[in-house]
């Protein structure tokens, strides 16, 4: 590590401070970064000033930034701690890529690993939210998570090491605030050896988490059918035959951000379309099969037009081109079909497909609706939803990805030939 260039997150706290001193003393590369988020009037500005002078005698750099936390939070909907946490973080993330840092480091220890514990505990979490803090995340790195506060507070005494109080931390308003001064002494005073009783449990459970990741993967080959283009398709049948089925479910689920667990559980048996959702995804029954999708909040539009001129068009699905050929191939292609030119008028339409929507299946006698038409292929609801039309004025030419119009094909009588091609993203 000594080799790295190292960004530590300073607040000017007892914990942050006894970080930096530590890696001063040590001759590591380091520079400091402090984030005033004005919460506390004149304290925070004493803060930032404070670390700054510690950088000032360390002769370290130091970037710090002022955040207007209180209206981020009202404009995003979070409390006062989320918004802090996020602004903090989307910084740091900003700080490392800008400026070539290796790592951050942040001064979390024992206690707050604890502190955490108990804070997923009490909102009902799974395995891997009692694992606690890690020790190293990617990028970011905790090196005082084997220390206690104590033995902090020890450390920074013994040095005449110097640093801020933070008033706010004495308030209970705050969840973590009431277990650190309500209940966790409470804890210790049943048991004195507590946080070390605790630290064994966590290296049990993370010895056990391996165990169960290792089962997830093997039943993962036997439930999930397909992932492509963003979607998972589980089969309903497979994850019947698993033993502790719900289980499974939710590790195979638990990365999608999924709170409504008993709802899903219950898509098992449900009809299909039935569907819940989490602020990211959508999982969805359809026949025997759950579907999970992302949500897409920038939905792309509707509709394109492509005039005689064009030769592509770019969807999020998938680029459309359109291009004059003397020859073409009866070979069956589901991405690329051949039309007749002087059957179209332009410009022609790419769209959704909509209820009511009819077309004249390339090879068969008479018309037939979208809908039937997708029941008879068994398209999932997904599938459906993802499907597009080419018209030209208002009749459909080709069902893009399935099934060319019989009235735009090409005949002896046909002189001008269109390649209507989709490749898919």
């Amino acid at each position: 590590m000594k080799d790295k260039k190292l960004l530590v997150a300073i607040s000017g706290g007892i914990d942050s401070v006894v970080l930096t001193e530590l890696l001063y003393k040590l001759d590591y590369n380091i520079s400091l970064a402090h984030c005033n988020f004005q919460l506390r009037g004149l304290a925070s500005n004493q803060d930032e000033a404070f670390v700054n002078a510690l950088a000032g005698k360390l002769q370290l750099s130091i970037v710090t930034k002022k955040f207007n936390t209180k209206a981020f939070a009202k404009k995003e909907k979070l409390s006062i701690q989320l918004a802090a946490r996020e602004l903090r973080y989307n910084w740091f993330a900003f700080l490392l890529q800008e400026y070539k840092f290796d790592y951050l480091l942040t001064a979390h220890h024992a206690d707050d690993n604890l502190e955490t514990f108990l804070i997923n505990l009490s909102r009902g979490t799974g395995l891997d939210g009692l694992l606690g803090i890690p020790e190293q995340n990617q990028n970011s790195i905790r090196p005082l998570l084997p220390f206690s506060r104590n033995q902090i507070e020890q450390y920074a005494k013994a040095n005449n090491i110097t640093w801020r109080e933070d008033s706010s931390n004495s308030e209970t308003k705050y969840i973590r605030n009431k277990l650190r001064h309500d209940v966790i002494p409470a804890l210790k005073e049943i048991n004195p050896q507590f946080l070390e009783a605790f630290s064994n449990t966590i290296l049990n459970l993370k010895e056990t988490q391996k165990i169960v990741a290792n089962s997830v993967n093997t039943i993962k080959q036997k439930v999930i059918v397909s992932e492509k283009k963003g979607i998972v398709k589980l089969d309903i049948e497979a994850l019947y035959k698993i033993p502790h089925s719900n289980a499974y479910l939710y590790e195979l689920l638990k990365e999608y951000n999924f709170t409504a667990w008993n709802d899903i559980y219950k898509l098992l048996t449900a009809q299909s379309g039935k569907f819940v959702l989490s602020n990211t995804h959508r999982i969805l029954k359809d026949r025997k099969h759950l579907l999970v999708s992302p949500i897409d909040c920038n939905s792309e539009p509707n509709f394109y037009s492509v005039d005689s001129l064009q030769k592509s068009i770019r969807t999020d699905s998938f680029e459309f081109s359109v291009t004059p050929v003397s020859s073409y191939s009866t070979k069956i292609n589901s991405n690329m079909v051949f039309i007749d030119s002087d059957k179209i008028n332009w410009p022609l339409t790419i769209r959704k497909w909509q209820e009511g929507d009819y077309f004249y299946p390339f090879g068969m006698q008479g018309k037939k609706k979208l809908s039937k038409f997708f029941k008879d292929k068994k398209l999932s609801v997904i599938e459906k939803e993802n499907c597009w039309v080419l018209t030209s004025d208002a009749a459909i030419v080709w069902v893009i990805g399935y099934r060319l119009d019989e009235r735009f094909k090409i005949s002896e009588s046909t002189t001008s030939i269109l390649q209507l091609k989709i490749s898919e993203k």
